[in-house]
């Protein structure tokens, strides 16, 4: 049966560039500018359901669960591409945000049409991750009906897994699969149905909010600092230290002093800079309060407070 692609946000003409095509360069770039301009307050109107999503996500982290982004071409892209920056960024191992893509890795590079028709294919892609309960699912698809995610979706509601839709059109068909429905609407594209435009931008701010707040959550961040860099070369040995002192407000030799007494582990050297403990005190405050330094400082200053 014929799929009636008008109906949906993403299929749609865009009246504002009918005639981009004859346009100078310069005036070319400022409609695609003034479009992109709505894809920001679309993805505010999705919040709710974005920190729905990030709050059921976290509570399952604390619990063992991983975060497995699910998708097909630019949608499965963008999964990957959020998931493989989160080690670098945050210190974290690589299996902890998955992406997973139609048609394989190979499909990251050169399209493989017709695997994002494929629904068992997602299963299959989901056994192989040795996807359970705790973990949980989040399916791409800018025109919301990509079957592969349907599939993957519905798989992972099977095992019991916390399921979440990202798409950029109403009523989205993935949205029926999941618990956390997240629908960006941008409208209509410049070029008609070339959805790694807005929608493509959508779904990487959307998964730069998830990650981000689930590594904040995760205790990854202090302040707005990212501690739990891994100093592995000479400049990130000295963002290492700007950290230290930009945290704790210390000179750099004493930044230096802290990073190299605490074994290189930068939150570790801010809670000794912090406190003035020593690296094994820091270690055993930081354990109980699951690595995040905040609720380690604010648990010292209770101890003190009661004594």
């Amino acid at each position: 049966m014929a799929v009636d692609l008008n109906v949906l946000d993403t299929e749609k003409r865009n009246e504002n560039s009918k005639n981009i095509d004859v346009l100078s360069t310069m005036e070319m770039l400022r409609v695609i500018n003034q479009e992109d301009r709505q894809v920001a307050l679309a993805v505010e109107k999705a919040l709710p359901a974005i920190a729905q999503l990030v709050e059921e996500a976290h509570r399952r982290m604390m619990n063992g669960g991983r975060v497995i982004y699910i998708g097909a071409g630019t949608s499965g892209r963008l999964g990957v591409l959020d998931a493989s920056e989160c080690p670098p960024t945050f210190g974290v191992d690589a299996s902890l945000i998955q992406g997973i893509i139609a048609g394989g890795y190979g499909a990251l590079l050169r399209a493989k049409e017709g695997a994002e028709d494929d629904p068992v294919m997602a299963r299959n892609d989901l056994i192989e991750l040795g996807l359970n309960a705790n973990d949980t699912v989040v399916g791409l698809a800018a025109s919301g009906r990509t079957p592969y995610v349907i599939g993957g979706l519905d798989d992972a509601a099977e095992i019991g897994a916390y399921t979440g839709a990202v798409s950029c059109v109403h009523n989205a068909e993935i949205s029926a699969h999941a618990q956390a429905k997240i629908e960006a609407i941008v409208g209509a594209e410049v070029i008609t149905g070339s959805t790694r435009m807005k929608s493509g931008t959508a779904q990487k701010m959307i998964l730069n909010m998830i990650s981000t707040s689930l590594m904040i959550k995760y205790g990854k961040v202090y302040q707005n600092l990212m501690v739990d860099v891994q100093p592995t070369n000479k400049k990130l040995m000295e963002r290492a230290k700007q950290i230290i002192m930009e945290s704790s407000g210390c000179p750099y030799e004493e930044a230096a002093h802290f990073l190299e007494a605490s074994g290189n582990n930068v939150k570790i050297a801010i809670c000794m800079a912090l406190t003035g403990l020593p690296r094994g005190e820091c270690e055993e405050i930081l354990s109980r309060n699951e690595g995040n330094i905040s609720k380690a400082i604010r648990s010292i200053k209770k101890e003190n407070a009661l004594l």
